[in-house]
């Protein structure tokens, strides 16, 4: 058995750090842990990689960092001299071994002879885009698993231009890493100290005057009585988030002292992920000890942010779909109230975001453009319209809590979207409004949209093999009704391909190949299935419109009983 045979090598290799060995020791005598960590090599992927902490070759350690570095390495030597000069920045979050894995890819980079800059302190994931650009560094790389357990941690590669690096450079990089060979024993030569530039303080400012653009009315900050409680989740965005509120003049802002710090223990959340109820007990303590209107808590690498409002009785969650139509609402309403929307304005959104923020934007005679899921391809696009002119980026977001106004930074940025959540609430309020009421107005005005989203875990190889299966059969088997209601049409994102039930001539879909299939209901409904980039698990996303909440509220749970049981007969070990 070869996992058995890599796991030998490991625990004989006389070098190994010891925190490594100690993993592998506590392993010993569980051969399906020691089968998970061996079985394969981390998969560098598209966006790069991200697993669990531990020793082997299918865990995120010292060893599969450095390989992955070397072979990031080897495509800069390629690019030449110039892009060795301009270098990578590299930023870390606030979990396990953040920092060791940073210093170890800034070393690696340095003892091929390339600059890194390095933050010597938390940092966030927009913040290191925006230093990317800044820099005009040639990559980027951040050390994070975004809302993932403490278990987990990963590695994220960034352009030129700021956003994840794109399908094409992505693929020659994997080859790359592919290419570099045995982690355990990669030469890693003294790494010349002089071209690893430490970043302290330095771009933080110049971060805080971009994140000044993003608000429309200034005036509101400093004559707002909004209350507002704020929580980074033991995340890397507390100090930035805190430095641009009290700059622009917000007057009412509580934090949440107890997660304030970076702690990638995460000790007083179930879990950071802002999606959930449970990241917000404590700041639902917080907010009723001082009557906060509005609740906020941001992801541990400050990308995702989530909101709670106050209601009638407590505060109520809002999705991350929800909150982009507020967002979109209230930016474009004051572009339109300012005669600012340009003609050629155009907002970004994923396959399996709601419709209702393109109805909206529709509204305000400007266009949306759909992209597949990953906040890499809204980045994408942002680069390519910047090229050609064609559309102008007006505000780009996806279903899982990720927002961008201003594309000084071209990934997601829960601290922009904090500073615009914070001004939307704030102009509301003046207006003798919250922000329930006005999404009831857009739910009155636009139709009732809800969404849900169902993940089954699959672990280990029998899971990985078990969700493969499922698409598989999903090709193989038509699906022509979903909770009684027929399907019109499904779209194959890796067959690039749009057929129809019909019997319509089948159409090509223009966007990059992913393993995704998504189906569109005679009701209006849609239902998509895809895998997680970033955990074993596949994903079914749900989106139903009527014209209330309880018709929507009934349409989507028979959707959702439904389809999962006929997945469930494919979803087999």
């Amino acid at each position: 058995m070869r996992y058995r045979q890599l796991y030998d090598q490991w625990n004989n290799y006389t070098d190994l750090e010891s925190i490594w060995k100690e993993n592998l020791q506590f392993i010993a005598k569980d051969e399906k842990q020691i089968e998970d960590a061996f079985y394969r090599d981390l998969e560098f992927g598209t966006g790069g990689m991200r697993g669990e902490i531990g020793a082997g070759t299918n865990r995120i350690n010292t060893y599969t960092v450095r390989k992955a570095t070397t072979g990031l390495a080897s495509y800069i030597k390629g690019a030449g001299a110039e892009a060795m000069e301009r270098g990578v920045v590299i930023a870390y979050d606030s979990r396990r071994f953040s920092p060791e894995f940073a210093r170890e890819a800034a070393n690696t980079l340095a003892s091929n002879g390339i600059k890194a800059y390095l933050y010597m302190e938390p940092r966030t994931t927009p913040q290191l885009s925006f230093s990317v650009r800044h820099l005009n560094a040639f990559m980027g790389i951040v050390i994070t698993a975004s809302h993932n357990p403490p278990d987990y941690n990963g590695y994220k590669v960034y352009g030129e231009d700021g956003a994840q690096l794109n399908l094409a450079d992505a693929e020659v990089v994997i080859e790359h890493v592919n290419d570099a060979g045995d982690a355990l024993h990669i030469d890693q030569r003294n790494p010349d100290k002089e071209l690893i530039i430490q970043l302290d303080g330095q771009l933080d400012q110049a971060y805080m005057d971009a994140l000044k653009t993003v608000q429309e009315n200034e005036e509101f900050a400093t004559s707002s009585d909004l209350k507002v409680v704020f929580t980074p989740l033991h995340g890397a965005s507390g100090t930035t988030v805190q430095h641009i509120l009290n700059e622009v003049g917000y007057n009412h802002i509580y934090y949440v002292e107890e997660q304030m710090e970076p702690d990638g223990e995460f000790p007083t959340v179930e879990s950071p992920n802002p999606e959930e109820q449970s990241a917000f007990e404590y700041a639902i303590l917080h907010g009723e000890k001082n009557d906060a209107d509005l609740l906020i808590a941001v992801d541990p690498d400050g990308d995702r942010v989530g909101i709670a409002v106050k209601a009638t009785s407590g505060y109520k969650l809002l999705t991350g779909n929800q909150t982009g139509a507020i967002l979109i609402e209230y930016l474009l309403s004051q572009l339109k109230e300012k005669g600012n929307i340009p003609a050629n304005g155009r907002v970004f959104k994923t396959i399996v975001t709601s419709d209702l923020g393109r109805v909206i934007t529709e509204y305000y005679g400007v266009s949306t453009e759909d992209v597949l899921t990953g906040f890499k391809f809204i980045g994408e696009k942002i680069k390519q319209y910047e090229e050609t002119k064609e559309f102008q980026f007006l505000f780009g977001y996806e279903e899982s809590y990720g927002y961008l106004i201003k594309d000084f930074a071209r990934d997601k940025d829960a601290v922009q979207s904090v500073l615009a959540i914070v001004e939307a609430a704030a102009y509301y309020k003046k207006q003798g409004m919250t922000i329930l009421q006005v999404l009831a107005q857009l739910y009155e005005r636009h139709g009732y949209y809800l969404e849900g989203l169902q993940s089954v875990t699959k672990k280990g190889v029998s899971g990985v093999n078990a969700i493969q299966n499922l698409l598989k059969q999903l090709r193989t088997n038509t699906i022509t009704e979903i909770a009684g209601i027929s399907v019109l049409s499904q779209e194959d994102y890796l067959h690039s391909e749009r057929t129809f039930t019909d019997g319509r001539e089948t159409e090509e879909i223009f966007l990059p190949k992913s393993n995704v299939i998504k189906y569109f209901l005679a009701d209006g409904s849609w239902v998509c299935v895809r895998p997680s980039g970033t955990e074993p698990k596949i994903k079914y996303y749900y989106g139903v419109l009527s014209g209330s909440e309880a018709e929507s509220s009934e349409k989507l749970k028979a959707l959702q009983d439904d389809f999962s049981l006929k997945m469930n007969q494919y979803l087999i070990d």
